[in-house]
């Protein structure tokens, strides 16, 4: 069955006819098909691990030119600041406070109606899913026919987090069934992950060229273990001053952490490329949107590298397991040929939660009610005056003492240490002056610290398995 939207649909014309809008570029109502849709993640990659964004240590090719072909946003969020719950959030559209999976824990999706996921809602208007590489539908567990049960047709890859620190497993799940990797030994090996699941990837797509198709890629790079295939390494040795990481440790050892970080980013990078060159070879580029992410913000110290050892985080603050910007925000790059304006950069303030009803509109299906997320669709289309906009965005930690966050206009509000007491101090910044969180301000603010209290007791509903605060 074929699903049409009426969108909005650059038309190129004469420069002389368009009067507004942008540029060479007029807008008429025009009826397409809604697109397949790509959504690919790496796992541990920071704000400024991009050279289009700032990166200088290393170059990214591929993932410059998708900038330059689609639209990058500088305000977009992730769903939390570690994998698990942020991968919950994408594909159930939920919030940290709301979500059923909002810890690192042993913890899986629950079955249907519960968790709904974004490829069940797909399935239901005729896509062909696939999640490829780590599940986001589960933690710590064993049971492999989990995505197959949450609406993914084709599922290869881990579903054990802990698993997949190793990037050469003795073992993967395909579908149900635990297939045997020869040759690998754990933390090294001659099947490397990251070189199986684009190829899984590639062969999917390229079964499913007919058919409208939702395609999750689910990298597990750049995080540790830190070990890639040596063509992707091997110009960034003798690079950098390098402190190695020592064996007999939960990570591999390695003596190069950050030439094998930058060769493992050179992997993401050119991965993105063969994904683009196979629906050009297709010919289903124009009707393909792909989106780029990643999981959280950059390591700090697993594995031998920290973010501030290449600049991963860029001027923001803080990496992984922060609530600051350096932890949750990170390049999501949108490209949908002949749609999504090119070369064009969006200031909207969105999270992973928009995903999912941004796939529904997409895909013509309703959106459910339960969604904490408001589709980009407008932001796409490049009609920023139909955007709806959210009041306030939402996460919480459960380590490191508990931790809560807001972002609410150009303000942005972190509480730490909410296990012992949940009323603790908020701290304010002012992202607009301050993108770098440096000057708390919440004694001059107190009206907006009042505020931002009402939010963060409003955003958090109790979990059945996760307590937030000891009281």
């Amino acid at each position: 069955m074929q699903w049409t939207k009426t969108i909005s649909k650059p038309l190129l014309c004469g420069a002389y006819a368009c009067t507004s809008l942008a540029g060479n570029q007029c807008y008429a109502e025009s009826k397409v098909e809604s697109p397949n849709i790509i959504f690919i993640l790496a796992d541990d990659m920071g704000y400024g691990d991009i050279s289009a964004l700032g990166q200088t240590n290393f170059t990214t090719p591929n993932l410059d030119q998708m900038i330059k072909d689609g639209m990058s946003f500088t305000q977009a969020y992730t769903g939390s600041t570690v994998s698990a719950p942020s991968r919950a959030c994408l594909l159930t559209g939920q919030h940290t406070g709301h979500v059923f999976q909002r810890h690192n824990a042993q913890i899986q999706f629950r079955p249907d109606p519960m968790d709904i996921t974004i490829a069940t809602l797909l399935q239901g208007a005729d896509y062909k899913t696939a999640m490829i590489g780590k599940s986001g539908l589960s933690c710590a567990s064993s049971d492999g026919d989990l995505p197959n049960q949450k609406g993914f047709d084709h599922f290869y890859g881990f579903v054990h987090h802990g698993n997949a620190h190793r990037q050469y497993p003795q073992k993967l799940w395909r579908n149900g069934e635990q297939v045997t990797l020869e040759g690998n030994y754990g933390k090294t090996g001659k099947q490397y992950t990251g070189n199986l699941f684009v190829n899984d990837s590639l062969e999917w797509i390229e079964q499913n060229k007919d058919n409208r198709f939702f395609l999750h890629l689910s990298l597990t790079l750049p995080h540790a273990d830190h070990t890639v295939p040596e063509e992707y390494r091997s110009e960034f040795i003798g690079k950098f001053k390098e402190t190695p990481y020592p064996e007999g440790r939960h990570y591999i050892e390695q003596q190069y952490p950050k030439a094998t970080y930058a060769g493992m980013i050179k992997f993401i990078d050119s991965s993105v490329g063969r994904i683009e060159q196979k629906l050009k070879q297709l010919g289903i580029e124009e009707n393909t949107l792909v989106i780029f992410a990643s999981d959280n913000g950059a390591l700090q110290g697993e594995g031998g590298y920290h973010y501030k050892d290449l600049n991963s985080s860029g001027i923001l603050r803080g990496g992984k397991r922060d609530l600051y910007e350096g932890g949750i925000r990170t390049p999501f790059i949108v490209k949908w040929p002949g749609v999504v304006k090119s070369g064009s950069t969006s200031e909207h303030i969105t999270a992973f939660w928009d995903f999912l009803p941004t796939a529904c509109e997409l895909a013509n299906i309703g959106i459910p009610d339960w969604t904490d997320g408001i589709s980009i669709v407008p932001t796409l289309l490049n009609q920023e005056k139909q955007q709806k906009q959210h009041q306030y965005l939402y996460w919480e930690f459960h380590e490191q003492g508990g931790k809560q966050a807001i972002r609410y206009g150009r303000w942005k509000g972190v509480r730490l240490n909410v296990k012992k007491d949940r009323y603790s101090k908020i701290e304010l910044y002012d992202l607009v002056k301050d993108p770098k969180e440096e000057n708390d301000i919440s004694d001059q603010n107190s009206d907006v610290v009042v505020q931002i209290s009402k939010l963060l007791e409003e955003a958090h509903e109790p979990s059945e398995r996760f307590q937030l605060f000891s009281k």
